[in-house]
């Protein structure tokens, strides 16, 4: 007989061996994963037997974690902003600090909004929870991301139009503006060592570089946004710990107005915004 306590123990030293950082986190959604409890059920039901299945089930995903495999890969989903996001290998895995993103993001009124490059749908589907009566737009180039974003979009309840576009160049977007537009954008530089490290490896690649210096795709949605800014509207962009004065010279040369970068929890710069003037 394995109890769920035994079960814990077993996961967490075998994803410690592995050299997970996180061992002990990891393996209690592993297990609460398997077995369909929740934290305070782990500990109420620490000393039943697991089922074959769950036992099983749990084996399985810590096997493929201790591979080096990201657990939200290997769960099959990833909290974010207080949703339940589906994620696949076809998507960036939602951070913590894009929680910032969507916070500066409902910081002002808009009654439309836009997320540019969005992956699994995570910041469009955590603003339109929030502002239910916003209309929200939100476009990737990847079809394989959409269709997680617009399943995600599907499972929640929550009415999004995803257009397949690169930035704001798709047809579907011509003549569109927005009050609001926000992207969690490439900023790696190519050839950065941490892209080999962590979960980097089995991302998308596409949803991480952007050219020598990493503000290649910044450039270009900043070049392309004006045009699709109402007067007031505000870009916000998430970038590098160590890029915020260079995306902040970016957004003043395109013609952005109040630019300022708002910090993560860490005390690190993350998130730049710039408005469209309010007069020619």
């Amino acid at each position: 007989m394995t109890t769920i306590a035994a079960a814990l123990r077993e996961c967490r030293a075998a994803l410690s061996k592995a050299g997970s950082d996180e061992a002990r986190a990891e393996a209690r959604l592993i297990i609460m994963t398997a077995t369909g409890l929740d934290e305070a059920g782990l500990i109420v039901h620490d000393c039943d037997e697991m089922s074959k299945d769950a036992l099983a089930r749990a084996k399985d995903a810590t096997g493929k974690r201790a591979e080096g495999i990201p657990l939200a890969y290997v769960l099959g989903f990833r909290d974010f902003f207080g949703l339940r996001l589906a994620v696949s290998p076809a998507v960036l895995i939602p951070r913590n600090e894009t929680e910032i993103l969507v916070e500066q993001a409902l910081s002002a009124p808009f009654a439309t909004a836009c997320d540019l490059g969005t992956g699994s749908g995570a910041v469009i589907l955590a603003i339109k929870s929030s502002r239910p009566k916003a209309q929200c737009w939100a476009c990737d180039l990847s079809e394989e991301a959409l269709e997680v974003a617009r399943a995600n979009a599907r499972a929640l309840g929550l009415e999004v139009s995803f257009v397949r576009s690169s930035w704001l160049l798709s047809d579907e977007f011509s003549g569109m503006r927005f009050d609001l537009i926000v992207s969690n954008p490439p900023y790696i530089e190519e050839g950065d060592p941490h892209l080999a490290r962590t979960s980097l490896p089995c991302e998308p690649r596409m949803a991480l570089t952007s050219g020598r210096d990493g503000l290649d795709d910044i450039r270009a949605i900043a070049a392309q946004a004006p045009s699709h800014l109402n007067k007031g509207g505000r870009l916000l962009l998430e970038h590098g710990f160590d890029q915020g004065e260079r995306v902040r010279g970016i957004l003043r040369k395109a013609g952005f107005s109040d630019v300022r970068t708002a910090r993560d929890l860490e005390g690190r710069e993350r998130v730049t915004s710039g408005a469209m003037p309010q007069a020619d």
